[in-house]
């Protein structure tokens, strides 16, 4: 896709990331907090005739900049139309193509890295609080902690919210084993990647940033050797030990 378009935008760090792919390209590229500004850039360049790429970590619809895209279109009164849509002469300007092209998020990187943590029902929660009251954050934290699942946390720390995450931990603490194991993702799949697990009791002093996601396991999730697992509940209607079920005595 990068190869077919006009101009990329993307937050610097990203652009920078991809930098190789797209030294032909007119860039667009801004800060942390400028989200608006950027996809704002992104789509004027679109309607202008031009096709734009805005580019994301992971997956664009998790925590990235689709919705944005299409809160604003429907702000600015933009039809949308999907790249299989039939034939436009009749629709009425402005309109924009947009196609969402599916990436691997973080807590999917993550999890392959640590082994098989999401194996059974998981939610996911970012700490971050520049979007969401830190009062609404603390609800979801609570209530999905209570119906033990297993609790995918993105945004851990910043150097701005140093406590969040020392928070949410005592939060999961009312209800769950200090002994629980907590996997720790750092840089998934990028230089400087960093894998390793503790007890859910220990996770306020891990080094974590927001390049890290962190897999908060359930009541049943386990530590097996390096890896971390939540078993989908065969042990409990099948023998997957592959031994027989009932051993044949010879000399019978």
């Amino acid at each position: 896709m990068l190869e077919t378009v006009d101009t990329v935008a993307g937050y610097t760090t990203y652009i920078e990331l991809i930098r190789p792919l797209i030294q032909d390209k007119k860039i667009i590229s801004t800060a942390m907090t400028k989200e608006v500004e950027r996809v704002g850039a992104a789509i004027d360049a679109a309607l202008e005739g031009r096709s734009c790429a805005i580019v994301s970590s992971g997956d664009p619809g998790i925590y990235a900049m689709a919705g944005l895209v299409f809160e604003m279109c429907r702000q600015r009164d933009i039809r949308i139309i999907a790249p299989a849509a039939g034939p436009r002469s009749s629709v009425a300007k402005p309109w924009l193509q947009v196609e969402v092209i599916p990436g691997i998020p973080a807590l999917c990187s993550g999890a392959a890295l640590l082994g098989a943590p999401l194996t059974h029902d998981f939610a996911a929660i970012s700490l971050s609080d520049l979007l969401t009251p830190w009062e609404v954050i603390a609800k979801r934290i609570e209530a999905t902690a209570r119906a033990d699942f297993v609790i995918v946390i993105y945004n851990p720390k910043s150097k701005r919210r140093k406590d969040h995450l020392q928070k949410a931990q005592q939060i999961i603490l009312n209800y769950r084993d200090g002994r629980t194991p907590t996997g720790i993702v750092s840089r998934a799949t990028r230089q400087g990647q960093q894998v390793r697990i503790v007890a859910l009791e220990r996770l306020h002093s891990a080094e974590v940033d927001m390049q890290t996601t962190v897999f908060i396991g359930s009541s049943a999730s386990f530590q097996y050797l390096d890896f971390m697992v939540t078993p989908r509940g065969y042990a409990g209607k099948y023998n997957i030990s592959g031994e027989p079920d009932s051993p044949m005595v010879s000399g019978e």
